[in-house]
Order: C-alpha cells, then structure tokens, then sequence
C-alpha cells in the first residue's frame, strides 16, 4: 500500500513542501500537489523509510551478536539458544555442524557445563570489529567478527562469519560458524604451546554433521572466506588457497 494512500490531502501537500524546502504555508492562491509531485514524495518518503530500517536492522544484527558473547561469558544456556531460530545451525572450531534450536542448547550445556556461573570459571567472550550487512530482501543478514576468548583452559582468537534471518520483526540466529585462529594454554603461551583444533569425538556430545572444513590452527594459517565485497571496488574476495600458508588468498 501507498505511504500517502489515506493521507488528508493538507498533509501531503505539507510533506512536499517540507521536501522543497518551503517553510512558509501554503498561500489561499497555492496550487494543490500533482499527481507526479505526490509521487515523488512518496518515492522519497519510502526510500528514507527503506534507509532507516536497513540502517536499524544493522544495529539489531550487531546487538544479537554482541548478546550472544555476554551469554557464554555467564553460562546462560537457555538464553543464548533463544537467540537462534528453530532450524538454525551452530559450529564452533572443528567440533562438527549442531542442528537445530535444541541441539545448540545442548552443545553449551553439555559440552561447556551447567546453567549460570561459578567459583573457577572463567569463559569471558569479548567480540571485536563487528561487520553487519543486511541482504536486498531485507530478512537476511550476515556478520564478521573477531573475537578474543579467555577462559579457565586458555585463550584463544576465533572470526565469526554468522547468518541472521528476520522472523516477525525480530533477528535471529540462521547459521553461527565460529572457527578458530588460535587457541592456547596460559602457562607456555600461545607461541610455544598450541591446541591444533578441536575435533569432533573430543568430547560430548557428538555433532549430527562433520566439520564444513578441515583445518588446523596457528602455527597453520586458515583464512575464513568474507562474506561481503571490498566496499571500496565492490570485488569478492578470492577463496583462500588450499595450501597451508594461504598462498592466493588476498591476491
């Protein structure tokens, strides 16, 4: 439906007025808006209104994200699993593909321990250079993060490239890949003493699909694949070389 469809027509001629920059009302001489006048309007109106809801469906996307970190930072399970859609999928490191809202709740509880902190336990989640985009058909959405892990087995450095939909409104969790970059203990450092990946018979409980990729951690080099353009030429990145080291990735 028309934005300026069930409009009183003072209004609309208000709104255009504003538009041209008139500040003075409309004299008893004026003439009423066109047809063509009111349907630049309204293509205006619509493109500011198509402006700020891909502009708040960023802030909603980074926000989701961003929960998502506090939530493994205190163990809040249910919480966090509600950030993700009924079909969703979750995969952290080289554990394998969950599926599923209730299997992601499984996987934290499970795999990470009870609900809510604890005297010992340390899992703090701190996300950084967070780049949201939101696709044509305004309901989904992706992000790129960087995030840097401490916690009671060690730190490590992990991206997130993540796939947002938008149900009823509100944005959700399609798809959480969570790769690592480094992973290590805190006596040696991350320089001489390194956990390679996780994989998935590690410990419970077990994943329903393998991992999407196989790789290893530093000191090996894998580079997760963007999902957006160089927003200066609009390129695609190249995928990275197979080859350890990344030879083509980049270029």
């Amino acid at each position: 439906m028309s934005r300026l469809q069930g409009w009183p027509r003072g209004c609309a001629a208000l709104a255009l007025c504003l538009l041209a920059g008139f500040s003075a009302p409309p004299t008893a001489h004026a003439q009423p808006p066109s047809v063509a006048q009111l349907q630049t309007v309204e293509q205006q109106l619509n493109g500011i209104g198509t402006r700020l809801t891909r502009l708040q469906d960023l802030t909603d996307i980074e926000i989701v994200q961003h929960t998502y970190g506090y939530l493994v930072d205190k163990s809040q399970w249910r919480s966090l699993a509600d950030l993700f859609e009924r079909d969703a999928t979750l995969e952290i490191g080289g554990k394998g593909v969950f599926l599923g809202h209730d299997r992601v709740f499984e996987y934290m509880h499970v795999g990470l321990g009870p609900i809510g902190p604890r005297n010992g336990l340390l899992i703090d989640h701190q996300q950084f250079q967070c780049l949201p985009s939101v696709d044509p058909d305004g309901v989904t959405g992706h992000i790129r993060c960087i995030a840097f892990v401490m916690s009671s087995g060690g730190w490590g450095h992990n991206y997130y490239e993540d796939v947002f939909t938008k149900e009823n409104g509100v944005w959700k969790f399609r798809k959480l890949r969570g790769p690592f970059n480094m992973y290590a203990g805190y006596k040696l450092g991350w320089l001489d003493h390194t956990i390679l990946n996780t994989t998935p018979e590690k410990w419970p409980p077990w994943p329903d699909l393998p991992p999407t990729v196989v790789y290893l951690t530093y000191p090996n080099y894998y580079a997760e694949p963007f999902d957006y353009p160089n927003p200066v030429t609009g390129r695609k990145a190249p995928p990275p070389s197979p080859r350890a080291g990344g030879l083509a990735f980049g270029r």
